[in-house]
């Protein structure tokens, strides 16, 4: 409809000169009697023309020239704005839009041709997820989904390490446990892994090797078989909630290959290194950073710093259009840093963004709830997805602002409700599916013939709110924002609700029934793509 106003105020240019001299836009209004779409360029040009907004308004009415059957009226109102009334006809021609296009309306080609890449997650093999890698592991599905939604081709990134300090930490916590089940007794580190998956994994060693490995090296068949009972949980955990990732790139390799290496001998080459106290400094004070920072300690272990540069540059080097980092706020201070080493080395950072969220709480009943303390001191992801089910896991994690701290409300999540946002879209999906089934037996099928019979105030608002999902669905995309779009599905199914409740389609005459069912099911078809984004399912029945 924008675009429609668009050609009609061009149109207009050969009679009021000036509109090609200001941008022009359309709005819509927050009060509902003020129309479907509103323009102020009656007072851009003001100055201009030197004349009253109002009577500039009635001039651009004048030279457009608008289709009786598309637009229903014109006004002007305030100061001069200039309000658009559409005919319940031209409203509702976005059904036949929404059925053409079914599953891809919604879709854009804007980014088409275009690569991106999202790194998230991206949790070492040291342990089973916890709710907060959830959320990670969530929004990183999420907005991919979004990116493949206007055209980008995405691929999803795994950055891990598994060697240094923490894996070493955790062999040899596996190797204290296999030997305690030796009946070796031994002062188990506070700093070492407690969960009891440290203790299945010993057992599971235990069981096939007998006391073979009482000698066996920490960072041999310990570690080894750690990290990889770890990560196969990882990714079935994953794999759970719909996440999978086609990229899992190795930190360890940046070593292997001689990267860190090179990154070290560039910042020396550039004097942007020094060493003092027996470490390796990084002149981020004069970078634009507030002090300089360690990138080698005196002990010769690299920082996380050296090695998120160094993989980085990798990443940059692959060519992509667009690259995201998602972080917990745990990195808000510390992802400058980074930023600010790939610029100094002259590499485009802009293509970077970074994306920090915040964390989660679990509540029932006011409370914090501490679910489990059989794997040590945290939630785990699986528990969460146990209790609640994928859909709720996926909905809740995404319907909140990112920059929000997240209070994931158990007893809300497992109601059957209105009140429980994830039930409340699914059941208009369902509803819209048990009325399909109903009217197959009354022979009505959705007709897009009689649309102008669509002109109730429930008819036309739930039509304005389906005009809406494309622009919502790529401004989410594009601001890499997914409760939006959870906004906007809620929106729509209230919408939907209300219009189920005064405009009857059994019952109906039969022309006005068909188009009703037209509308419809063309609800049902916006709310399964916008659900299928989000990664939720659309049943057709509850």
């Amino acid at each position: 409809m924008k675009e429609y106003l668009y050609t009609a105020f061009k149109n207009a240019e050969k009679i009021i000169p000036e509109l090609a001299e200001i941008s022009i836009s359309f709005d819509v209004p927050k009060i509902l009697e003020h129309g479907d779409l509103s323009s102020n360029a009656a007072m851009l040009l003001s100055k201009k023309l030197k004349k009253n907004p109002r009577v500039i308004a009635q001039e651009i009415i004048d030279a457009l020239s608008l289709d009786s059957a598309v637009i229903q009226k014109t006004e002007i109102a305030g100061p001069g704005f200039i309000n658009f009334f559409f005919t319940p006809r031209a409203t509702a021609e976005i059904l036949k839009d929404i059925f053409k296009q079914v599953d891809n309306f919604g879709r854009s080609t804007k980014y088409s041709g275009k690569k991106a890449n999202i790194e998230f997650v991206s949790a070492n093999p040291t342990g089973p997820l916890t709710v907060g890698h959830g959320r990670n592991a969530i929004i990183g599905d999420t907005i991919a989904n979004l990116l493949e939604a206007i055209g980008y081709r995405v691929d999803r990134e795994y950055y891990f390490n598994n060697a240094g300090r923490q894996m070493r930490v955790l062999g040899d916590s596996v190797r204290l446990r296999y030997l305690e089940l030796l009946g070796n007794k031994n002062d188990f580190p506070a700093d070492y892994y407690q969960g009891e998956y440290i203790k299945d994994i010993a057992k599971s060693l235990f069981n096939e090797f007998g006391d073979k490995l009482k000698d066996e090296d920490a960072e041999g068949l310990f570690k080894e078989v750690a990290e990889r009972e770890i990560f196969k949980d990882i990714k079935k955990t994953l794999d759970n909630l719909g996440v999978h990732h086609n990229i899992f790139f190795n930190e360890n390799s940046l070593y292997e290959e001689g990267k860190i290496a090179a990154l070290l001998e560039s910042f020396k080459e550039k004097n942007l290194s020094y060493e003092k106290d027996g470490a390796v400094w990084l002149k981020l004070s004069e970078l634009g950073q507030e002090e300089d920072k360690v990138i080698v300690k005196n002990t010769g272990e690299p920082t996380y710093r050296l090695p998120d540069i160094a993989y980085h540059i990798e990443k940059i080097k692959r060519g992509y259009d667009l690259l995201i980092d998602l972080f917990g706020s745990d990195h808000n201070a510390t992802y400058p840093d980074v930023m600010a080493g790939i610029r100094a080395l002259g590499y485009d950072s802009s293509k970077v963004k970074v994306l920090i969220h915040q964390f989660v709480t679990i509540v029932q009943g006011g409370e914090v709830v501490k679910m489990s303390t059989r794997k040590a001191n945290f939630i785990t992801l699986d528990e969460l997805t146990e209790e609640v089910g994928k859909d709720v896991v996926r909905y809740f994690f995404n319907m909140r602002n990112i920059s929000s701290h997240m209070v994931f409300d158990l007893e809300l999540a497992k109601k059957q409700s209105d009140e429980n946002p994830v039930f409340y879209l699914q059941y208009a999906h369902a509803r819209i599916s048990s009325i399909m089934r109903e009217v197959k037996r009354e022979s009505l099928e959705p007709s897009l013939n009689n649309l102008h019979l669509l002109t109730t105030n429930h008819e036309q608002n739930l039509l304005k709110v389906l005009h809406n999902f494309n622009e919502k669905l790529l401004y989410s995309a594009e601001n890499f924002e997914a409760h939006l779009l959870c906004n906007y599905l809620e929106e729509l199914a209230a919408a939907y609700h209300r219009f189920h409740r005064f405009c009857r389609i059994l019952g109906s005459e039969k022309n006005l029934a068909e188009a009703r069912l037209a509308l419809a099911v063309a609800t049902k078809i916006v709310l399964k793509n916008g659900l299928t984004i989000l990664g939720v399912s659309a049943p057709e029945k509850m």
